[in-house]
């Protein structure tokens, strides 16, 4: 089967040294689902606008907007003695990338307890405040992942965030320890269809099986070896602590953040450590911060489950549904996976056949946005004429396959990420043992027995990620939206409930993250971290 662990939002296609990128929003991973390795999925974000205003708020805690905190390009602010970042000195020399933004690089320590051991170089992106005299600070931002660079976010921050943001704000984001252009970044495998497309996600014989366990485990043993000395510190405390760092080297006292899907849990995260300097946060498509590997997998593939189910019920209500086959949208998808398992079909150029994982990874896809159904329902009719190249265009657009055949290294760092966060280490005989429980919650998408063995061949895990409380960091505005298939609204619930001051914001939409598909949610974000005006308990867009 195939894991899934990231909602794209692709807004556009730039070259940024002699790379083709595309410009992404990334959620937390879905831990354990269908049976195989991670990736990404690109749906669409509409652009967000709009000023703050009319909704119901109550006062966050007494620090003063008006007040920009202290900034600058060459001064730090001083941690507190007990600070464990107080022994270093954290600088970001800044050159213009284009009008309104500028890159820099941070450099941090692989290992903050080794000072004078080697360094990642974060690439870091700064979008100015359109309003440098009303300038309030800095907003760190985080598209999620884990594995994804965050700092296309500041490149184009006017694609993605409102304008009285814009306006008050300086946009900074920054490609996470191990990703993105950050040096040294993540990379374990060059052949994707080896390990994602080609397997037989229903093994049926003890030799399939063994295909399978095989590929795991040199997944994980090209992941260690490729990136010894520093794979195990590219953990969410490690790159909380760089979040850290980048406040000192921004200069300010207290910082604000807005992060999505992962994001939500990286920023988390940097809250619990270092709640003092928090000013603001916004944590948009969060996960359960206290579920493990299994947990968190089996909320994600209910999600899924449960969008598969109306994206189907949708299609067999419609006659326009390219898919819709009588009104039985439901029995056709059936019957086409069953044939996918026993016959792939031909796709397109030298692409692999659409096998019954190829399909089920397609689907997933389409399921991040119900924009995306559309070309779902099309691919689904068009495979059942013997014709796989919709599925396989979807298949690649997870994966961020190129036109020009390359791979993103995004999935490599994300499952790295994800193990170093996990204490939890099962034998493939445990792994197997669990594959009826998702079976259960996700009957379509999890139709193998077999397990995945996504972090049993990695080597435990020297610093899994802390416990998630928000202690002392002040109001956190988490939102969560009712159809969100990738982070369920009961996962998001469940982190505020975990931070000590957490104030949930419902966003009534089929999408994962809410901020850019309600005005109201904008409104709700930007009195938030504008004026430190926190919603009303039970407030709802």
């Amino acid at each position: 089967m195939v894991r899934t662990h990231a909602h794209l939002v692709r807004l556009r296609t730039h070259k940024r040294d002699e790379t083709s990128y595309d410009l992404a929003v990334t959620a937390r991973p879905l831990q354990r689902f269908l049976r195989a390795l991670p990736a990404a999925v690109p749906v669409m974000l509409v652009a967000a606008c709009g000023e703050t205003g009319g909704v119901s708020t109550r006062e966050a805690s007494p620090i003063d907007a008006s007040k920009p905190p202290v900034t600058g390009d060459s001064t730090a602010a001083t941690p507190p003695e007990d600070d464990p970042l107080s022994s270093y000195d954290f600088e970001i020399e800044w050159s213009s990338q284009e009008e309104g933004t500028e890159t820099g690089t941070l450099e941090v320590p692989v290992d903050y307890d080794d000072p004078a051991g080697p360094s990642f170089r974060l690439h870091v992106v700064r979008h100015l405040a359109a309003d440098q005299d009303q300038k309030i600070g800095s907003l760190l931002v985080n598209p999620g992942g884990p594995g994804f660079g965050g700092s296309d976010y500041a490149l184009f921050a006017e694609s993605v965030y409102g304008e009285p943001l814009l306006r008050r704000f300086d946009i900074v984001g920054w490609d996470p320890r191990g990703t993105g252009l950050s040096e040294p970044a993540i990379d374990c495998i060059d052949e994707y269809d080896r390990f994602f497309a080609e397997p037989d996600i229903t093994p049926e014989t003890d030799a399939e099986r063994q295909v399978r366990i095989d590929l795991a485990e040199d997944f994980a043993k090209s992941c260690v070896e490729e990136n010894d000395g520093y794979y195990e510190h590219v953990g969410t405390n490690n790159s909380a602590h760089d979040m850290e760092a980048l406040r000192l080297a921004l200069g300010e006292e207290q910082i604000s953040y807005f992060g999505f899907s992962y994001g939500s849990e990286l920023g988390a995260t940097w809250a619990t450590l270092f709640p003092e300097s928090v000013r603001a946060a916004v944590f948009d498509g969060a996960a359960d911060p206290t579920a493990d590997l299994d947990e968190g997998g089996l909320q994600q593939l209910a999600g899924f489950e449960a969008s598969l189910s109306s994206f189907l019920a949708d299609c067999s209500k419609r006659t326009a549904c390219p898919f819709h086959n009588d009104g039985n949208a439901e029995g056709a998808y059936d019957e086409l996976l069953r044939q996918l398992d026993e016959r792939p079909i031909p796709t397109r150029g030298d692409r692999p056949d659409a096998n019954h994982g190829v399909a089920i990874q397609a689907t997933i896809t389409a399921l991040y946005s119900a924009s995306l159904w559309p070309q779902l329902a099309q691919a689904l009719a068009d495979a059942q004429d013997g014709d796989g190249a919709g599925l396989i265009d979807l298949f690649d657009s997870y994966f961020q396959r190129s036109p020009d055949g390359t791979w993103g290294d995004e999935l490599e760092a994300f499952q790295t990420i994800v193990c170093m966060d996990s204490a939890d280490r099962k034998s493939v005989e445990e792994e197997d043992a669990q594959a009826p429980e998702y079976q259960a919650v996700a009957p379509r998408l999890a139709p193998g027995d077999a397990g995945d063995y996504f972090c049993t061949f990695f080597p435990q895990s020297t610093d899994p990620r802390v416990e998630i409380t928000g202690q002392d960091a002040g109001p956190t505005l988490v939102i969560g939206t009712t159809g969100d298939p990738a982070t369920p609204l009961s996962s998001t619930e469940v982190m505020a409930e975990s931070l000590e001051e957490g104030v949930l914001l419902v966003v009534d939409a089929d999408e994962h993250t809410g901020y850019s598909a309600s005005e109201c949610a904008k409104d709700v974000v930007h009195r938030y971290l504008i004026d430190l005006k926190v919603p009303d308990e039970g407030t709802e867009c």
